[in-house]
């Protein structure tokens, strides 16, 4: 839900800014700081903050080798902008803190998502909601980020009716830990297991961090299933959250839309299949040159042209192919593939766009109404 505009206009804190950079050692955490260097937000200060482990550890920032800080409420004194991705409970502890000493947040964790005090926002998407931002808004999942401009651009031209969504996510979604625990896995099979007559049956890899086996596996879990009685109880949590932050990122609560996600032997970039029912017809035709003119995408235009996770990764736009008609609905059906950096447009890059855009917007100041966990 969409919170009325603020009662008073405060005055918006002018660049450059100092900025907190909340799980700084981490994979988004890095990649954050690195696009803040690279597209030259205006900072004076880069305060980077991690847990009592990597307190001594330096990050290098424009040039400078900057002392990484203990995350803790006084660390955000002065600070105009703190951009977190150290996990939920983290950012439940701390972005309070960071509010009530005048920050604005951009939280990349799950934890504030669908609280009707944070809008959630996808650059280019619906900047118009950081308008109403109670000193946080939320970072949508990685899944759900590199749908958004498509699905909208969908809905612009022809009206979504319903939505099938089948993710192919790679294992840097889970952290650096995970990214290590594939390669070790693929040297432990490389070294253990051998093709012969009868089928092969990998040996077990006993650290494996995952639910079953990575390694040249799929696993159709990630995160944990809903246990409570009634429609969603069976789903993940990643898939319930893709359901859910579509809606209101499109703002449209009633949509039909379903969601299977799998974790796939892939170390960065998140693929997925996806089905539409339009309200109206829709052709290819129109549907490329409709999707070409939506923000950070990119369109295949011949069948051959289809994009994968390996050549897109460390790339910033949305990329879709092999769009085509629906078999099973040709009047108002499409299916196509779209495939995105998830570290980038679904962690680190949206937040540093968001950042630009509240910059642009004079929405970097202190909340005048508080915000109510």
């Amino acid at each position: 839900m969409m919170m009325p505009p603020l009662p008073t206009s405060p005055s918006p804190k002018t660049a450059p800014y100092t900025v907190a950079v909340l799980g700084a050692t981490g994979l988004v955490g890095q990649l954050i700081m690195h696009l803040l260097e690279q597209r030259q937000f205006p900072i004076k200060e880069l305060r980077p903050l991690a847990s009592a482990r990597s307190v001594g550890k330096t990050v290098r920032f424009g040039g400078q080798h900057i002392p990484v800080q203990l995350a803790c409420p006084q660390a955000f004194e002065g600070v105009d902008l703190v951009l977190a991705s150290a996990g939920g409970s983290v950012s439940a502890e701390l972005l309070p803190h960071a509010i009530t000493a005048g920050a604005v947040a951009i939280d990349n964790t799950s934890h504030f998502r669908m609280h009707p005090n944070a809008p959630l926002v996808v650059a280019g998407v619906n900047d118009e909601a950081l308008e109403a931002h109670r000193g946080l808004i939320a970072n949508p999942n990685c899944s759900t980020a590199q749908l958004m401009p498509v699905l909208q651009a969908l809905h612009q031209a022809a009206g979504l009716q319903r939505v099938v969504v089948s993710t192919y996510q790679s294992v840097s979604g889970a952290g650096i830990e995970a990214l290590g625990a594939l390669l070790d896995e693929s040297v432990h099979n490389l070294a253990h297991d051998r093709p012969n007559a009868a089928a092969l049956k990998p040996s077990t890899f006993e650290q494996t961090r995952f639910a079953r086996s990575m390694a040249f596996n799929l696993i159709p879990q990630i995160d944990q299933f809903e246990e409570k009685e009634g429609l969603e109880q069976g789903y993940t949590k990643e898939e319930l959250k893709l359901i859910h932050e579509t809606r209101k990122i499109l703002n449209l609560p009633e949509l039909a839309i379903t969601a299977t996600a799998v974790r796939v032997p892939v170390l960065v970039g998140h693929s997925e299949s996806v089905t539409v029912d339009l309200k109206s017809p829709l052709s290819v035709a129109q549907a490329t040159t409709c999707l070409a003119q939506a923000p950070h995408v990119v369109v295949a235009t011949t069948p051959e042209g289809y994009f994968t996770p390996r050549e897109t990764a460390n790339t910033d736009p949305v990329y879709v192919s092999r769009l085509r008609q629906d078999t099973s609905n040709p009047a108002t059906g499409l299916n196509f593939w779209v495939v995105a950096d998830n570290l980038r447009i679904g962690a680190a890059l949206n937040t540093v766009r968001l950042a630009e855009s509240l910059s642009q917007r004079g929405l970097i100041y202190p909340a005048t109404t508080p915000f109510e966990c």
